[in-house]
């Protein structure tokens, strides 16, 4: 725990527990729902930092919320509707209050699709190396931050567990894991979400760079949107009145908390430094800007 109000992890008795994410603690509903508890923890190069953000869970369990909703007639998604603070006991709901989703329990598909907008992160990283992101050729003369010239594009990964590092893998990849005909799907469907918020966020003065999306399937191989959408932690947000190709723009989401890590003397295995005071109110304030922005 940091402060009174920060949640580092659950302890909710009344459900049985199945998974401790980087971020997320999830319990059992029945044997076809899910309780998804946004905790307050924080992650940052795949490994989960010792300090908490007061509060963080709550903001982004709003703005997912939010994008659920405005992005349910691309493609529906896994939540049910159904209160948290109900299916959990009386002294435990102050735990899932504000933070937590109870949702439909699908089948997660394998990878993540990454959607880039902009060359940066190990995007840029790439590009200066090869003149392509993960293999996709660009044209030369791109400066860092740029907006990439042809539109959107998906860079898929690997799901690692907790602690290893998530791997970019091809389309080819893709379609031997999830077949053509659904690679096509996600892959149109990924970069509408991507498109479609941040047409919608420039409106609101927040540039979204890159974010990911993550996918499942139910028992009729229907397609849905699961996991976080479009906040801080799954995208990279910069404000639009900063921002400046050439330069990293300072940004609303943790690049603040990795580019503090960047400069301490440490490996990126855990256990991470824990953060200052002063990181934490920064972060905490970063979070709750771009939401009241976007929302």
């Amino acid at each position: 725990m940091t402060g009174t109000s920060a949640l580092f992890e659950t302890s909710i008795k009344s459900l049985p527990f199945l998974h401790r994410g980087k971020v997320r603690d999830i319990y059992a509903v029945g044997g076809d729902k899910l309780l998804i508890v946004q905790t307050d923890r924080l992650s940052a190069f795949d490994v989960i930092l010792p300090t908490a953000v007061p509060g963080k869970g709550k903001i982004l369990t709003a703005l997912s919320q939010f994008w659920f909703d405005k992005l349910a007639h691309i493609l529906p998604n896994h939540l049910t509707g159904i209160a948290p603070e109900s299916v959990v006991a009386e002294n435990e709901r102050e735990q899932v209050a504000g933070r937590a989703f109870v949702i439909r329990r699908l089948k997660p598909l394998p990878i993540e699709a990454i959607v880039r907008g902009y060359v940066v992160g190990s995007g840029w990283k790439d590009y200066q190396q090869t003149g392509a992101i993960c293999g996709i050729p660009l044209p030369p003369g791109l400066k860092l931050a740029d907006k990439l010239p042809g539109g959107a594009i998906l860079t898929p990964s690997t799901k690692a567990a907790a602690g290893a590092h998530d791997e970019n893998i091809s389309i080819t990849e893709v379609e031997k894991l999830l077949g053509r005909e659904l690679t096509a799907k996600v892959s149109a469907k990924a970069i509408q979400l991507y498109s479609e918020a941040a047409d919608y966020a420039l409106q609101r003065g927040i540039i979204i760079a890159d974010t990911k999306f993550e996918f499942g399937l139910d028992e009729k191989e229907e397609l849905y949107l699961i996991d976080e959408v479009l906040t801080p932690d799954s995208s990279r947000f910069w404000p639009v009145d900063q921002y400046q190709p050439g330069r990293n723009p300072p940004s609303f989401d943790k690049q603040f908390v990795r580019d503090w890590l960047e400069a301490q003397d440490w490996n990126k295995k855990a256990p991470a430094p824990e953060l200052p005071e002063e990181i934490l109110l920064r972060t905490v304030e970063k979070y709750g800007e771009a939401s009241k922005l976007l929302t």
